[in-house]
């Protein structure tokens, strides 16, 4: 399983290293300390908080606001991966940005895409593409 440092998840969610670790003192978080004795956050948590973060964020007023992305790049944390036969359906929470990508199920595992692993979406036209991080 795959866990990030404070500073990485801030990175993640778009916020401060500090904004992360009074998440975490107030319990909002869950971490745990590694064996230097720093904070980390495993991913499936990490996961879960973002997609929590992002309806807070997102039912908070009606104000959506302003994002942009340079070169069409998201990078997040993967929050769900669903397979079926032949098809997958994968989705990264990037700040407050959710993006959805349908692919084939053979490259979901080529990449070994799964919840709580950081990835980076890019944005096409109308396709989403996972570069696996």
């Amino acid at each position: 399983m795959r866990s990030y440092t404070i500073g990485r998840a801030a990175r993640l969610l778009g916020v401060s290293s500090d904004t992360v670790r009074r998440w975490a003192d107030a319990g909002r978080i869950p971490t745990r300390r590694d064996d230097a004795g720093k904070r980390i956050i495993d991913g499936p948590d990490l996961a879960a908080f973002s997609v929590a973060l992002a309806a807070e964020a997102h039912s908070a007023d009606g104000d959506e606001g302003t994002y942009t992305t340079a070169r069409n790049a998201f990078p997040g944390i993967i929050t769900a991966v669903k397979l079926g036969d032949v098809a997958a359906q994968v989705e990264v929470q990037a700040g407050p940005h959710r993006l959805v990508s349908l692919l084939t199920r053979e490259a979901v595992e080529e990449l070994g895409l799964a919840v709580g692993m950081e990835a980076v979406a890019r944005v096409k036209a109308t396709n989403v593409h996972i570069d696996r991080v």
